[in-house]
């Protein structure tokens, strides 16, 4: 009997033909161990994490085998690597649709979906730029915020999680907040302090909303945000090489001096909790972990009902906008390097008149 079977994991091969072929054996041995991994979770968790509901065997296959041939490209561009950005995925998706052979609308939904998977799989939440129907045609750019509800977004976040001024309250009031509080920082009303109370009405929401509007922040950079990208004396966020997504330098991102100033504040206020004693991260949530796409949506959400912003945004909208209104102010490149895209290509997505300049012209058109 031929023993040259390949292996499976979940009734799905570990390591398809062409990238056993394409990898030395240690690139084999890591890539081998990540699959196995991802092919597990796929067939288990993939279709609903929180429910440890699985995709379908046809399914999981299906994702498994798009996503083996997506990784693939990018090796033969740039080398082994099982670390993807975004700006990668939606660079494939668009090599699809442009490719001269001519792909079903079924079969570019699937690989969106399976690259949807798995930026899930590795913790991160990825929102396309492009819409793929699989029953229809169209494609278009993702909406973002328009002037108005960007200065409504940077407002409200001042006001986001505040309380009274402790001395302005009556002891009646007084115990209400306290109560509030207590909830909040999950400890008895008796230990709720004038400490609790100032860092109620500290900056770090501010600083984290601010950022965001300025610097486009992807859900995933709030998580891995440290104090040390923050340079306050030139008004700049500076990315290391080495935590930048898949780019080949440094990256320098502006700051506007009020985005500065609460950064500065949020920074000096972080030094007094314990749970960032033994740790550089910038932001944590009160459960004292990195942020997350669906804890950041929380705050999103919260902070839109402050705005009277009544419409879904997603986290995605905040860095569309900033693209789209850095391009129209500054040019591509400017949007490119606030953005931290590799490729200008990606960037020129961004090109385009937010409606109301659009209407604007054609009032002045006649």
């Amino acid at each position: 009997m031929s023993t040259n079977k390949p292996e499976k994991v979940e009734g799905i091969v570990l390591i398809p033909g062409p990238s056993r072929d394409y990898l030395n054996e240690r690139q084999r041995v890591a890539y081998e161990s990540h699959r196995r991994k991802l092919l597990k979770w796929l067939a288990r968790q993939g279709k609903n994490p929180d429910a440890l509901e699985g995709y379908a065997h046809h399914t999981a296959q299906n994702y498994a085998g798009i996503i083996d041939r997506f990784l693939r490209g990018l090796w033969e561009q740039d080398g082994y690597t099982i670390d993807v950005s975004h700006e990668d995925a939606e660079e494939y998706l668009r090599s699809l649709l442009l490719a001269d052979d001519e792909y079903s609308r079924t079969h570019l939904h699937n690989t969106k979906l399976a690259l949807l998977a798995y930026f899930r799989f590795q913790g991160d939440e990825w929102e396309p730029d492009i819409s793929i129907s699989s029953s229809s045609g169209v494609s278009q750019p993702r909406d973002f915020l328009s002037d108005d509800e960007r200065t409504a977004l940077r407002e409200a976040a001042l006001e986001y999680g505040t309380v009274p001024a402790y001395a302005a309250l009556e002891p009646e009031e007084r115990t209400k907040w306290k109560r509030f509080l207590a909830r909040r920082y999950g400890k008895p009303t008796s230990e709720v302090s004038r400490d609790d109370w100032e860092r109620a009405n500290g900056f770090k929401y501010p600083s984290i909303i601010h950022t965001a509007l300025d610097a486009g922040l992807r859900p995933i950079e709030v998580g891995r945000a440290r104090t040390y990208w923050v340079d306050v004396e030139n008004a700049t966020l500076r990315i290391p090489e080495a935590e930048s997504s898949k780019n080949e330098d440094n990256w320098t991102v502006s700051l506007r001096r009020e985005t500065t100033e609460y950064l500065a504040r949020w920074l000096e206020e972080r030094g007094m909790y314990e749970k960032y004693e033994d740790t550089d991260r910038l932001w944590l949530t009160r459960h004292s972990n990195p942020y997350s796409a669906s804890s950041l949506r929380y705050v999103l959400d919260a902070v839109c009902d402050l705005a009277d912003i009544e419409r879904d945004v997603s986290w995605y909208a905040i860095r569309h906008s900033t693209g789209t209104y850095m391009a129209r102010e500054e040019g591509l490149a400017a949007a490119q390097s606030q953005l931290r895209h590799r490729s200008i290509g990606t960037t020129a997505k961004y090109d385009q008149a937010p409606v109301e300049d659009r209407r604007d012209a054609l009032d002045r058109m006649g």
